[in-house]
């Protein structure tokens, strides 16, 4: 079983920063890919980043905005999100998938951007 635990998420202001970052609990050696996905509210969820094969993956409504990293050492998948805005807030989802096509998620953490 693999279980994977997001932290940094919160309210900020739009425009404002925040870095998401994900722990698993197995090395990241075991998963072709790696991603992050987010839900709002009454909305289907949707992929925000992912990395597969160490190429990153960006949504339209996150490009130049979000950045997603990866430190295999620490087990660590981490969103870099700038500039955020009111339409960013969302509980954001960490999910890997390993080479049988098989996935595995996070419980959430909730963004919110509002001033």
């Amino acid at each position: 079983q693999v279980h994977l635990v997001e932290s940094g998420g919160g309210l900020v202001q739009p425009g404002g920063s925040l870095r998401l970052s994900c722990l698993a609990s197995i090395s990241f050696n075991n998963f072709k890919t790696m991603g992050w996905f987010r839900q709002a509210p009454g909305q289907e969820r949707e992929l925000v980043a992912s990395i597969t094969s160490g190429r990153t993956a960006y949504a339209d409504s996150v490009k130049d905005r979000f950045s997603i990293s990866r430190d295999v050492p620490k087990n660590t998948v981490d969103l870099q999100s700038d500039s955020l805005k009111p339409e960013d807030t969302a509980v954001y989802y960490c999910t890997v998938q390993n080479a049988l096509g098989r996935s595995f998620w996070g419980q959430g953490t909730q963004v919110t951007v509002s001033s």
